[in-house]
C-alpha cells in the first residue's frame, strides 16, 4: 500500500502515519513545516526505508506542485490519499468558537482554502499516480459539523461551511473519478482528543485512524461518494 497523507504532524494524520508504517506499508507524509514535526521526525528515523516526509501547503499551488513532484520521483503510483490537512480558527483569544460577533472575513477565507478547496486540489494533481495505483481511493476527513441535517447551532460557522463545501466537492469529484475507477468517500472521525477537538473531546485518534484505514481497505465501487463516519455508518448530508 502506498498512502498519502495531508496535515501528518500531528492528531489523526499523524497516527494514521504510524498505523500505516507499522503494518508494512510506505507512506508519503505531508504537512506545511515537516523539519519542525518532532514526533513524525522520529518516525522517520525508524522507518526512513518506508517514510518520505514532504513540505506541503495545500493553499499554495506551488506547493502543491512540488509535493506531487517530489512523490513522483519515489513512486509511479499511490493507492490511498487522505485529505486529513484542516483548520479551525479560534474567534479571539482563549475561544475556540466562531461566534456571531466575532467573525472575520480572514478567517473565513483561511477556513474554507485549507479545509475545502485544498483537499480537492491536491486530489486533482495526485489523480494520475491514483489511477496508476492498486484501485485509488480517496478519503476527505470532514465533520458531523459538515452535516446541513446536524447542524443546530450557530457556531462554528466557518467550520461547519467548509466541511459542508468540502462534502459538496468530494462528492462532485466522486462523480467523475468513479468513470476512472476510483472512489473517494467523505468520513466523519468522530470528536477527537487533538489539538483541535480539545481535551474534552470523547475519541482516541488511534482508535479513529484504525477504523478509517479498516474502512479503506474494505472500500467498494459502491461506496463511491458516500458520507460515513469511521465506522462506516452513514452520515446525512
Amino acid at each position: 500500500m502506498r498512502a498519502f497523507i495531508t496535515g501528518a504532524n500531528r492528531g489523526l494524520g499523524l497516527e494514521l502515519t504510524r498505523q500505516y508504517l507499522e503494518r508494512g506499508d510506505q507512506v508519503f507524509a505531508a504537512s506545511r513545516n515537516p523539519a519542525e514535526a518532532a514526533e513524525l521526525q522520529q518516525l522517520h528515523q525508524q522507518y526512513v526505508d518506508r517514510l518520505v516526509l514532504l513540505p506541503l501547503d495545500v493553499t499554495d499551488a506551488a506547493s502543491i506542485a512540488a509535493g506531487v513532484q517530489a512523490v513522483s520521483s519515489n513512486t509511479d503510483a499511490l493507492d490511498v490519499l487522505i485529505n486529513n490537512a484542516g483548520v479551525y480558527p479560534h474567534a479571539g483569544s482563549g475561544d475556540a468558537h466562531q461566534r456571531l460577533g466575532q467573525l472575520t472575513h480572514d478567517d473565513a477565507i483561511e477556513t474554507m482554502q485549507v479545509n475545502a478547496i485544498g483537499p480537492l486540489l491536491v486530489s486533482q494533481a495526485l489523480l494520475p499516480l491514483l489511477r496508476a495505483g492498486n484501485k485509488g481511493r480517496i478519503l476527505s476527513i470532514s465533520s458531523g459539523q459538515g452535516s446541513l441535517t446536524w447542524k443546530a447551532t450557530g457556531d462554528p460557522y466557518h467550520y461547519s461551511a467548509s466541511k459542508a463545501a468540502l462534502n459538496m466537492y468530494m462528492r462532485s469529484l466522486a462523480a467523475e473519478i468513479g468513470h476512472m475507477g476510483l472512489i473517494s468517500v467523505i468520513v466523519d472521525p468522530g470528536w477527537m482528543r487533538t489539538d483541535m477537538g480539545g481535551d474534552h473531546a470523547t475519541q482516541d485518534p488511534a482508535d479513529s485512524a484504525r477504523g478509517i484505514i479498516r474502512l479503506t481497505d474494505q472500500l467498494h465501487a459502491e461506496e463511491n461518494g458516500s458520507f460515513v463516519t469511521w465506522q462506516g455508518q452513514p452520515v446525512p448530508w
